[in-house]
């Protein structure tokens, strides 16, 4: 029984990644479980640096609840010391600096997020600021000793902005090595991250050898989530994201805007149903017997639900029916009160459904903006007295009360 239970477990574990490196230990430790029910450390860290987290970043929660259901010990790391530097995977040049309290406040925010995701009884939360202040300047000193600037000017972006004579301080060479050294202070197992971690899940490895810990980490690496556009990384800065946060009506409107093509890449990151459903569900929509848009909406259900409940996914799916196939106006309208003859332009900016007056002029002129569900062109038009129902695009409504 237990072999079974073991390649369930090792075939949960492998779905969906991009790449494992040290499969046997990570079957040896999930071995033990069902043999012995050793548990083991799963290591997963988050700079926080922004407030809010998204579907990209449950990718990687997900893949510890799998964990923490076949033995795995969360080490939920968050970096508020290395926040204070940013990582430089990716970058073109140096991160801004971000102060104490915005990153205090971040990690707060975090903590009260991932939970809708892992187990909180089977994680622990640890921040790195604890050892790596404690390192002192000799002890920082001694880690820059373990790895060379040859080495770290193998690193891809590195290479790019050093042949190119953009600026990299310090501080940066410093950030994969101190990742590395929470896997020495927190003697992980398994280290999770994206596939653009690589370079520093792999300095853990190095700096548990180089520090004696007495194991090296199995690191387990997942693809990076596209966002709605299906191109780029998803990312708040380039507004292609469902935060996990954001209103039911929300994650379900938005979730049903990706492609076709994008949807089975979600199923098989993001959803919860086993490989062997998504096979079943993709056979019926190529025979025609499912359409597509019906297991978009089964998608969109499954990730309201998750991060509030079946109800809300529900209620979610009626709005978004009601608004879109019947061509009405949502219940649930933000309601404002604006001074008399204010231009169209600001009017639509201030009310937050447009982000300037310069995109407001491009709606209009496209035909993307509505009052009372009518088209309107002209760009010059001032409101005067009255109620009114601003409209952009199919999802973005305000109630306006112009005095």
């Amino acid at each position: 029984m237990s072999k079974e239970l073991i390649k369930i477990a090792l075939d949960e574990i492998a779905r969906g990644t991009a790449e494992i490196i040290d499969m046997e230990r990570i079957e040896k430790l999930v071995t033990e479980f069902y043999e012995n029910g050793t548990t083991y450390k799963v290591k997963a860290g988050f700079d926080p640096t922004g407030a809010d987290l998204h579907l990209g970043h449950t990718v990687l929660l997900q893949k510890l609840k799998i964990f923490q259901k076949h033995g795995g010990r969360v080490q939920l790391l968050i970096g508020d010391f290395t926040a204070t530097i940013g990582d430089p995977t990716g970058k073109s040049e140096t991160r801004k600096v971000l102060d104490r309290d915005t990153i205090m406040a971040n990690a707060k925010t975090y903590q009260e997020q991932v939970f809708n995701v892992i187990d909180e009884s089977k994680t622990e939360v640890v921040f790195n600021a604890q050892w790596l202040e404690a390192l002192g300047a000799g002890g920082m000193v001694a880690l820059t000793t373990t790895f060379s600037v040859a080495r770290m000017l193998e690193r891809d972006d590195f290479e790019k902005r050093y042949k190119s004579g953009q600026s990299i301080s310090i501080s940066e060479f410093l950030y994969p090595l101190l990742q590395g050294y929470d896997s020495v202070e927190l003697k992980s197992d398994i280290e999770l991250g994206g596939t653009d971690q690589k370079f520093n899940l792999l300095m853990g490895r190095h700096l548990q050898r180089a520090y004696g810990v007495g194991k090296e980490q199995a690191i387990l690496m997942m693809p990076i989530l596209e966002g709605l556009d299906g191109v780029q990384k998803m990312s708040k800065s380039l507004d292609n994201y469902i935060g996990i946060t954001e209103e039911p009506k929300d994650i379900y409107a938005k979730t049903l805007s990706i492609s076709d093509e994008l949807m089975w890449r979600y199923y098989e990151i993001l959803s919860e149903k086993s490989l062997e459903e998504i096979a079943k569900i993709s056979d019926e929509v190529a025979d025609g017997i499912l359409h597509p848009k019906v297991v978009k909406e089964n998608l969109a259900l499954e990730l309201v639900a998750r991060f509030y409940n079946e109800e809300s996914a529900n209620m979610a799916k009626r709005e978004f029916d009601n608004v879109f196939k019947s061509n009405k106006i949502p219940t649930d309208i933000a309601e404002f009160e604006l001074e008399s003859d204010i231009w169209i332009c600001k009017a639509l900016m201030d009310v937050g459904i447009e982000p300037s007056t310069s995109q407001a002029r491009r709606d209009i002129k496209q035909g993307a903006v509505r009052i009372d569900q009518e088209k309107i062109s002209d760009i010059k038009m001032n409101l005067q007295s009255g109620e009114y129902i601003l409209q952009v695009g199919k999802r973005k409504f305000a109630k306006v009360k112009v005095k």
